[in-house]
């Protein structure tokens, strides 16, 4: 890393032969991109995990507030294992983890996040996750979805400038924002919450990393003490580049689901089980927390 001062965000990102994709991905991490950033200056560490065609930093990068760092593993590291390589260069206190490098952010993401976190001394912030497109991509790709469509999604709302309307040509995930939950593509934690977690297990493999991100999720929603906040009104946005499950069509990607499961089974020895407990749901353009009985909670912790 580069001298000067120490961030106080780290986001580590995960990249495998995403050329199109990334530049993005980092253009919505920016300190143009991002309003209300979370503090003076923060880091993009990303991972390239073997990519056939090495990636490299966007042309015409200059962002005096970001330090960009661009790490290259040769060959193709299991997913956990590259994740960690990530969080071992971190530097921020709150770190916050892509586990797809595919999926641009929000405007406010960071600065949401950032406040959310000052909320409880152990938070579990999860965002939440949408696809381009007007359907899921494993089934929308079915139907004729692909990049070029997507390109002509994005110009159509000016994208990047346009960036606060990425909601309306996108489709979440899940349905209700306090429903069960069993990841988030974007999981922000203290650093020594991550510590105390020993990151994530490198014994889930396979495409995708199995269930890797899920157990991570879970693992820290039940840590002794600790608080999970939902995003609202912030979340990130999963660009078509023919993936693991988002690219892999709905067969595919219920195989997919399956495998994790069973992987999740054999080293857990319990079921692969959503998060139900609703946790704190934090409205990013108010600044609340709802219901207004864990205002109070959090007015408490944050005074």
């Amino acid at each position: 890393m580069s001298g000067g001062p120490r961030p106080s965000v780290s986001l580590v990102i995960a990249a495998y032969a995403m050329q199109r994709e990334l530049p993005r991905t980092l253009r919505s991490l920016s300190t143009a991109y991002q309003r209300d950033p979370p503090a003076a200056r923060w880091e993009l560490i990303v991972i390239d995990n073997g990519s056939p065609e090495p990636l490299a930093e966007p042309k015409g990068w200059a962002d005096p507030a970001v330090t960009l760092r661009l790490v290259r593993l040769e060959g193709e590291a299991s997913l956990a294992a590259a994740l960690n390589h990530g969080l071992g260069l971190a530097q921020g206190e709150l770190v916050g983890v892509w586990i797809d490098g595919a999926r641009m952010a929000s405007p406010g993401l960071l600065g949401a996040c950032a406040r959310a976190a000052a909320l409880h001394p152990r938070p579990v912030i999860a965002t939440r996750n949408y696809h381009l497109g007007h359907g899921l991509q494993h089934s929308e790709g079915m139907r004729g979805y692909d990049q070029q469509a997507e390109d002509a999604l994005l110009a159509s709302i000016g994208w990047p400038d346009g960036a606060e309307r990425l909601v309306e040509i996108s489709t979440p995930e899940q349905a209700d924002p306090g429903g069960a939950l069993i990841e988030t593509n974007a999981l922000f934690m203290t650093r020594a919450l991550w510590g105390e977690l020993g990151g994530f297990d490198t014994r889930f493999a396979g495409p995708g990393g199995g269930a890797v991100n899920a157990d991570m999720f879970l693992r820290a929603c039940a840590a002794p003490g600790t608080q999970l906040i939902r995003i609202l009104g912030e979340g990130t946005f999963h660009q078509f580049h023919g993936g693991v499950t988002t690219g892999a069509g709905q067969e595919r990607a219920a195989w997919l689901l399956k495998m994790g499961s069973k992987q999740y089974f054999r080293l857990r020895g319990r079921p692969l089980r959503a998060v139900r407990d609703l946790g704190w749901l934090y409205d990013s353009r108010r600044g609340l927390v709802h219901p207004p009985a864990m205002q109070e909670a959090a007015d408490d912790r944050a005074g």
